[in-house]
């Protein structure tokens, strides 16, 4: 059984940074894709950025050039880094592996359970 297990969260002013960590496990295949995604109450889970099995990205708008997503395929371990953070940044981050081309929410069958952020003002 594939798990996955966010790490990271916490809370920081805007400006500052945090990096989120997520250790996967229990998986053979290497055509993957990883993700972040990230929810507040009442809104729909969005996407954030997402990095495919030849490490290839995808950044949402709202985060490009602010957030960095890694892997260490030796840890199999999934970042994202967190830079210059905003308040409406604000939400519950989850990690997400998906097939190897996975865009949508509904390609991703492996979901963590959340790693909260919170960004003051």
């Amino acid at each position: 059984e594939v798990q996955l297990a966010e790490s990271g969260g916490g809370s920081v002013e805007a400006g500052g940074s945090l990096r989120l960590s997520c250790v996967a496990s229990g998986y053979k295949y290497s055509r993957y894709c990883m993700a972040w995604w990230r929810q507040t109450p009442g809104k729909e889970r969005e996407g954030v950025a997402r990095i495919y099995y030849d490490s290839s990205t995808f950044y949402e708008d709202s985060v490009k050039g602010r957030f960095t997503i890694s892997k260490d395929n030796t840890k199999n371990t999934l970042y994202l880094q967190m830079d210059s953070l905003k308040p409406e940044d604000t939400a519950t981050y989850y990690c997400a592996m998906g097939w190897a081309y996975a865009r949508t929410r509904y390609d991703f069958n492996v979901w963590g359970r959340g790693a909260q952020v919170t960004v003051s003002s």
